[in-house]
């Protein structure tokens, strides 16, 4: 089967990407101008040079759309998305509810695990906020897979069995109960808060309410720097993001 593809990545000599929809005949090329879909399609995995420049053309990870997408506000960043994704246990054709879209990174990384079968309903107080995830969604070929919806997470939403409800708002312990009506039973919580206080009262909420298996992450990476000259651990500061909180629905406890 030849799959058609519908958008390329050109890495530049300096690790810069940019990310190009082939979605017509011709298409407009930052600061380089007007080429040609099929001839990026035709160089896929080679070098292409124009106006003096070279890029390698790259099929565009999940990785890439994230780091291409357009900000307004801070995003779940790479290394805690994919862990947020496993521990939720998300699938495709899954049903995940999000509250803060933000500027959609992570709505990409959930729109990309459910697959074109599954869907995502990202809340956000703001309009001009889903307006960005909306583009970010829109230039990373999810559209498809994602509603966009003006509203406050904390109060009662259409929404019912879903398999996965998505936190990442400043006050994640107010929409727990929004979250037990949401999910369906044995269905996955997950939150994502920047300060131990937000994390400890979402944590306090949950163990008050029907939910088991509670527990919290911080993810730590380091990345190891492999050179001619010798291999070490990169210089860069192993900064914090944020605390993972994870939770699954159930209607009985044992306490």
């Amino acid at each position: 089967m030849v799959v058609q593809i519908d958008r390329v990545i050109l890495l530049d000599s300096s690790g810069e990407k940019h990310l190009v929809a082939l979605d017509r005949e011709t298409v407009s090329v930052p600061a380089l101008g007007v080429v040609r879909a099929e001839a990026l399609r035709a160089a896929i995995g080679r070098k292409w040079t124009v106006g003096g420049r070279s890029f390698l053309v790259l099929t565009p990870s999940i990785r890439d759309l994230v780091g291409s997408a357009k900000r307004k506000a801070q995003i779940v960043g790479p290394k805690d998305a994919p862990s947020l994704v496993w521990n939720i246990d998300l699938k495709a054709g899954d049903l995940v509810v999000e509250a803060g879209a933000g500027s959609g990174a992570l709505t990409l990384a959930l729109a990309h695990a459910i697959g074109p079968s599954g869907r995502v309903v990202t809340y956000d107080l703001r309009q001009d906020f889903l307006d960005v995830a909306r583009q970010n969604v829109e230039a990373s070929g999810f559209a498809p897979r994602v509603e966009f919806k003006v509203g406050d997470i904390r109060d009662k939403i259409a929404e019912r069995d879903a398999d996965a409800f998505v936190l990442d708002i400043p006050d994640p312990w107010a929409a727990i109960g929004t979250a037990w009506e949401t999910l369906r039973l044995c269905g996955h919580l997950a939150s994502y808060s920047p300060s131990m206080e937000q994390m400890s009262r979402t944590v306090a909420a949950l163990r008050a309410s029907a939910f088991v298996e509670v527990r919290t992450l911080e993810i730590i990476e380091r990345e190891i720097e492999a050179r001619a000259t010798g291999t070490h651990p990169s210089f860069a500061p192993l900064g914090h993001t944020g605390y993972l909180t994870f939770a699954r629905k159930v209607l009985d406890k044992f306490m």
